[in-house]
């Protein structure tokens, strides 16, 4: 079994447990020295949900510690598309899980795979570069440390019962994560957040500028 790492960041956070991101890019060499193709994961992937079976979310690739379950794994042009719900209900892991990635102190996806016979070859032009063209892909976990740094957790749910506004320090701790510098996420939530929470209008209008402005950021 081997494993392929990447970068996992929160862009967005309450307390629903899902998030989605990739959990493998394309074209891009990893510090172990592989680069996977597109295609890839497609047989493995397919088979998996032509017999029934899921594809395990673990804790640190601990077959003792499922987490959650992954609703959407699927291939795009960028990589290995993943959207995954964390069972917090009586998990102390998931849970644990959870916090860290909300606080950003988790490192990344990593994915546990095997390679097939004829599945990977040496690139022909890259020395030490190793080509993966097919993957026996076996099970996806939230793990501490990153060797990918291309990939990375795209979002995390906002939806919430009664669909609440997030607090203002919260607000400007997804800005922040989302790539703005403290003072810009200070200026944009002072600016704008402060401006919706003392409006009078619906929490409909609220919650969709805020999805906007998620989906704009994401983009």
């Amino acid at each position: 079994m081997k494993h392929l790492t990447l970068t996992l960041k929160s862009s967005d956070l309450q307390d629903t447990g899902q998030f989605e991101g990739y959990a493998s890019t394309f074209g891009n060499v990893d510090q172990g020295g592989d680069l996977i193709e597109p295609g890839a994961f497609r047989e493995s992937v397919a088979k998996a949900r032509a017999e029934g079976w899921g594809i395990p979310m673990l804790w640190q690739h601990d077959q003792r510690e499922p987490i959650g379950v992954w609703r959407d794994i699927f291939e795009d042009d960028r990589g290995l598309f993943v959207r995954g719900q964390l069972i917090l209900d009586g998990d102390p892991v998931a849970q644990r899980a959870y916090g860290k990635l909300k606080h950003g102190a988790l490192g990344g996806l990593s994915i546990g795979y095997t390679i097939p016979k004829g599945g990977a070859a040496p690139d022909p032009y890259k020395a030490g570069v190793l080509r993966l063209k097919k993957i026996d892909l076996r099970e996806i976990s939230l793990v501490t440390m990153p060797m990918n740094t291309e990939a990375k957790v795209t979002a995390v749910k906002t939806v919430t019962d009664g669909q609440t506004m997030p607090s203002l320090s919260d607000f400007e701790n997804f800005l922040r994560e989302a790539g703005f510098s403290k003072s810009q996420a200070t200026a944009i939530a002072g600016k704008g957040l402060k401006s919706l929470l003392r409006s009078e209008s619906g929490s409909e209008s609220n919650t969709d500028f805020l999805s906007a402005l998620a989906a704009q950021i994401r983009g």
